[in-house]
C-alpha cells in the first residue's frame, strides 16, 4: 500500500490521492511532470525527491511515513513493516498517575511475550528496542505515556494506534467493543475487563494466587493477539475499496498457540467476592 501512498505530500490529501489513481498515478513510478491534475501544494516541484525519499525509507524507516501521514492513515505502513512490529498492551493498577505497571504484553505475530512486575518487567526497556513498530489501541494517549513515565524512557518507534484507525471506520466502544463488532469472540475471557484485571493482580499479591496471576496474563496476552486481528481487519477494510485491492488484500492471522489459560472457578470465585458485574460504573474509576 506504500508504494500508493500520495497523502503523506504535504498538502495532499486523501482525495486528491484518488483524483491522482484515476489519473493513472496509481504507485510512486507513475509519477511525472507535469501531474495530470492540478494540485494545491506550495511543494510541487518537490514531489521527485520527496518520492525517491520514500523508496529509500521502504528499506528501513517507518516513522519517514508515520511521521507524515494522520493518525487515522497510519495503517498503511503495517504489511510492509509487519515484521518489525510489536502488539503491545499493558495492564495497571489503576489510572492514576501513582498507579504502577502490573504486566506487560508484547506479542511479535508469533510469540507472546509477558513481563511481570517483580519478576521481569525491568526487562521490557530493552526488549521493545527490537521493533520498529509499535500496535496498540488508545496506547498514544495511555499505554505509551505510562511506559514512558514508569520506566523513564521514550519509546521513539513509530505507532499504529488502531483507537484512531477503526473510529475512522466506524467502530467505536474501546478494544473490546471494536471486537465484539468484527464478530471476534473472546471465550471464557468475555466480561473480563480493565478493572477486573485490577482485581486479578490483587488477589495475586495478597494471596500469592498463581491462578489469578495466569489469568490475568490470559487477558493481557488476548489484547495483544486481538491487536493483529484487528490491524488485519482495519487494513483489508481500507484497501477494499481501492482500484487495486486484489493485490493489497491480506490474510488472516494464525492464532498463536495459548501460554497461559484463563482459571473459570478463579474468576468466579472473584466476581463472588467482589459483587463484580462487568459493564458497571465502578469498572471505570480503576
Amino acid at each position: 500500500m506504500l508504494e500508493h501512498t500520495f497523502c503523506h505530500i504535504p498538502g495532499l490529501g486523501t482525495k486528491t490521492e484518488q483524483l491522482l489513481w484515476q489519473a493513472g498515478i496509481r504507485r510512486w513510478a507513475d509519477w511525472r511532470q507535469p501531474p495530470p491534475i492540478r494540485l494545491k501544494t506550495a511543494c510541487l516541484p518537490e514531489i521527485p525527491a520527496l518520492l525517491e525519499a520514500s523508496r529509500l525509507a521502504l528499506a528501513d524507516d517507518p516513522s519517514f511515513f508515520t511521521n507524515r501521514l494522520a493518525a487515522s492513515e497510519q495503517w498503511r505502513i503495517f504489511p510492509h513493516f509487519r515484521q518489525k512490529t510489536a502488539f503491545i498492551d499493558i495492564e495497571t493498577t489503576g489510572l492514576a498517575v501513582e498507579a504502577e505497571i502490573t504486566t506487560i504484553a508484547v506479542y511479535d505475530g508469533k510469540v507472546a511475550h509477558t513481563f511481570i512486575n517483580g519478576l521481569n518487567l525491568d526487562d521490557f526497556p530493552d526488549f521493545i528496542e527490537k521493533f520498529q513498530v509499535l500496535v496498540s489501541y488508545n496506547g498514544k494517549t495511555f499505554d505509551v505515556p505510562f511506559l514512558e513515565r514508569f520506566f523513564k524512557i521514550s519509546l521513539n518507534q513509530s505507532h499504529i494506534d488502531l483507537r484512531y484507525v477503526l473510529n475512522r471506520l466506524g467502530f467505536k466502544g474501546g478494544l473490546k467493543g471494536c471486537e465484539k463488532q468484527l464478530g471476534m469472540d473472546r471465550g471464557s475471557l468475555d466480561g473480563v475487563d480493565g478493572y477486573f484485571a485490577v482485581l486479578l493482580w490483587r488477589e495475586y499479591k495478597l494471596y500469592h494466587d498463581q491462578k489469578a496471576l495466569e489469568t490475568l496474563l490470559a487477558y493481557n496476552i488476548a489484547d495483544t493477539v486481538n491487536l493483529e486481528r484487528l490491524a488485519v481487519e482495519a487494513y483489508n477494510q481500507n484497501v477494499k475499496a481501492l482500484p487495486f485491492a486484489a493485490e493489497l488484500t491480506i490474510d488472516w492471522p494464525l492464532t498463536p498457540a495459548e501460554s497461559f489459560q484463563p482459571h473459570l472457578d478463579c474468576i468466579d470465585r472473584i466476581k463472588r467476592t467482589y459483587q463484580y458485574h462487568s459493564g458497571t460504573s465502578r469498572q471505570q474509576t480503576y
